[in-house]
């Protein structure tokens, strides 16, 4: 199974950014254990701070799942969740912290609707339950 996980902006940032909230792991350090991990699987990673580069990454459409982290995006992409809306494979929408003990803003998802689970506040280990969770 070919697997991609995106992320959205900021997210290049993991390791480092807000530590008490995001953890110290790098992203690059959760890729190695989950190519480890699901070694049958093909996991390909793609990040952006540009909501215009995630779309057209996400619309390549050459993957079988979809694991999504739309950062700040989740709360105001209408267009990422008009992109989501037309893939027709499986998605999940991963959140590190627990987007619901956050500011109000944080916890309206816009794009969870057109998912088909949500995973949040499991830290890093959610972008493992998600790969976990596809079938």
């Amino acid at each position: 199974m070919k697997v991609l996980i995106i992320n959205g902006p900021n997210l290049n940032l993991l390791g480092t950014r807000e530590p008490e909230i995001y953890g110290t792991i790098s992203m690059e350090d959760c890729l190695e254990n989950l190519k480890s991990e699901f070694s049958s699987h093909q996991i390909q990673y793609y990040q952006s701070n540009i909501e215009g580069e995630l779309i057209n990454r996400l619309q390549k459409n050459d993957f079988d799942a979809l694991i999504i982290n739309p950062g700040a995006f989740t709360h105001y992409s209408y267009a990422i969740a008009d992109c989501l809306k037309n893939i027709q494979k499986p998605k999940v929408e991963v959140h590190i912290s627990n987007i619901y003990k956050r500011e109000e803003f944080r916890q309206k998802s816009v794009t969870a609707a057109n998912t088909d689970a949500v995973l949040s506040g499991f830290g890093m280990d959610g972008y493992r339950l998600a790969v976990l969770s596809l079938k």
